[in-house]
Parts: C-alpha cells; sequence; structure tokens
C-alpha cells in the first residue's frame, strides 16, 4: 500500500450530500477482484450519459478537475453498502483524500487499508474548503498528515483529528497483510517451536 505523508493537489468540489457507494461505483462494475482499473468507472452514472459520453458540467469531466487527488463532499459521504470497491476506484482515479463533515463507518476505515485519507470536519469548515476547491486548477490545498492539518490555497490552516493507529498505518503504506508482515520474525519463531512441540500436527 502506497505511504501517505503530505499531499499538494487540486481539490475537486462535490457539494452533494448522502454520496452512496452505489454512485461511487455502480453495482455493474463489482465482479472484478482487481483494485486496478475501477477509476475509469469512479461516479459512473454521473459521469457519463447513456451512450457512454461524458457528461460536461460533472466536476471530475471539467479540464480543472480531472487530475484531482483531493475531493472535498458533503455529509455522509460513502454511505449504502460496504463494497471495498468504492475506496478502490477512488485510489485508482488518483484521489488520496476525501474531505466532508461525516463518514459511514465501512467506507470511512476502508479508506485507511488501501491507501485513502478520509478526514472529516465541521460542516463550517468543509464550506470553506469547498469554495477554495471552487477556484479550479489553480488554488491548491497541501495536507500534512502528521502535522494533521490541511492548508487552503490562501494559507488558511484547519486540524483534523485521526485515530494514531490508523495514522501509524497510512503513513508507513501498512495495510491488513503489511501489518502482518510486521510481525513475521515471531510468526516463524512460534511456528518453529510448536512444529518441535507438537510434530504431529
Amino acid at each position: 500500500m502506497d505511504k501517505f505523508n503530505t499531499l499538494t493537489g487540486i481539490a475537486a468540489p462535490m457539494p452533494l450530500v448522502n454520496i452512496d457507494t452505489d454512485m461511487i461505483i455502480p453495482k455493474q462494475f463489482l465482479k472484478t477482484i482487481k483494485r486496478s482499473g475501477l477509476g475509469v468507472n469512479l461516479f459512473d452514472e454521473m459521469r457519463y450519459d447513456r451512450q457512454g459520453n461524458e457528461v460536461a458540467d460533472f466536476v471530475l469531466n471539467k479540464d480543472a478537475y480531472r487530475e484531482a487527488e483531493i475531493l472535498v463532499a458533503g455529509e455522509n459521504f460513502g454511505c449504502g453498502s460496504s463494497r471495498e470497491h468504492a475506496p478502490w476506484a477512488i485510489k485508482d482515479f488518483g484521489i488520496r483524500c476525501v474531505i466532508a463533515p461525516s463518514f459511514a463507518d465501512i467506507f470511512y476505515n476502508n479508506c485507511f487499508k488501501n491507501g485513502i485519507l478520509p478526514v472529516a470536519l465541521p460542516k463550517e469548515q468543509v464550506d470553506v474548503l469547498m469554495k477554495d476547491a471552487e477556484k479550479g486548477a489553480n488554488a491548491r490545498m497541501s495536507i500534512d498528515l502528521e502535522a494533521q492539518t490541511i492548508t487552503t490555497s490562501d494559507g488558511e490552516v484547519f486540524s483534523f483529528e485521526v485515530d494514531s493507529f490508523k495514522k501509524h498505518c497510512l503513513m508507513n503504506g501498512l495495510d491488513d497483510i503489511g501489518l502482518t508482515m510486521e510481525k513475521a520474525a515471531a510468526i516463524d519463531t512460534f511456528e518453529g517451536s510448536a512444529s518441535q512441540a507438537r510434530p504431529w500436527v
């Protein structure tokens, strides 16, 4: 998993509440178990018309936001079903941080396991960041996970809270498998001892 320490990039404004996981990645794209290739279908039903053409006024289809690495959204982001394909699609598109007043719990936790930083802030602070994002590609937002701060293009700084364990995992690029592999030596020692003590197992 990619490490997350600092990020300075374009933020795309999506002032919608209750963006659910079916909006993020519709059910017809859940057949794969690969984490790559889903970015093209991110927000598919809002991003394309029925003929597969881009919807010009959808934010991620606008030239200013095609390279967005940050998404600023409304309350209850990631609600709905618990599909892990949702953070896979977000990450594959290139978005590394989602900022919103609140998140669905399962989606929130899945973000950390897939190299995405979800940041929950009071609505009034998200409103400021939303207006900053609306400035387009010339306005770049900066996120410092170590310091737990977000800095707008105008230099305004907001602090955010994050669980220390989740922060450690994200900063060190550790998903569940990575966490297990950190204990590889101890696991090998235990298995060696167990084999000697119970050779019949």
